[in-house]
């Protein structure tokens, strides 16, 4: 539950699930994203998210001020059935291909225009030294993406081998970013490979079942 002033914005149909929160300093509210999640406001909100390999889609209509936040942790996932649709929206927001069509989508139907679209990239750090360059596949599927849409790219702060904290305002499309040059912890990249971990076991089980 929120808390705040008592007439504090109702979050978007469809993204009430998102953790938001007031923040008495910005005095706004602030939504925290994690990876899979997605989130769009007409309000002035902030959005925030650390991102270490991930990379989050900072998306917004420049003229009515709508916008949005996507935070996806690999690129691509075919749809090689109708059991596709089935599956958890947290599942396959975790792909870039399907976190960019629906947080477009959603920044369209609460009355953005494509016309108007502007695009901020943040993310695909080197974190996880055990692993492939997953962040690296992540900004050339993002910046191949936009190329494909004809979406402009305003800005972005990618690769590297630090994360990084993302704050994005979508009623004026600014962003600040913090990288994180230390941490104390692996916390991001424990947390991660568990979703890398958990997405590859659903694949696995997506595709038993797409046996029948």
């Amino acid at each position: 539950m929120n808390s705040g002033p008592a007439n504090l914005e109702k979050a978007l149909p469809g993204f009430e699930d998102i953790k938001r929160y007031w923040d008495p300093t910005r005095k706004c509210i602030v939504a925290k994203l994690l990876p899979g999640e997605i989130y769009v406001t007409k309000h002035a909100e902030v959005l925030t998210t650390v991102l270490g390999s991930c990379i989050s889609a900072c998306i917004w209509d420049s003229v009515m001020g709508v916008g949005g936040m996507n935070h996806f942790m690999l690129p691509l996932k075919e749809m090689v059935s109708d059991h596709d649709t089935w599956q958890d929206a947290d599942y396959l927001h975790r792909y870039g291909n399907w976190a960019m069509e629906f947080l477009i989508n959603e920044v369209l139907k609460n009355g953005g225009s494509k016309k108007n679209l502007k695009v901020k990239i943040f993310g695909g750090g080197k974190i996880m030294s055990s692993l492939t360059d997953v962040g690296e596949g992540n900004i050339q599927f993002a910046m191949e993406y936009l190329q494909n849409e004809n979406l402009p790219l305003i800005a972005h702060d990618v690769g590297g081998p630090w994360p990084r904290k993302v704050m994005f305002f979508p009623d004026s499309g600014r962003a600040k970013i913090r990288k994180l040059q230390e941490l104390n912890n692996d916390t991001i990249q424990r947390r991660e490979s568990q979703y890398l971990n958990n997405i590859t076991v659903q694949q696995t089980q997506t595709a038993d079942i797409e046996l029948f």
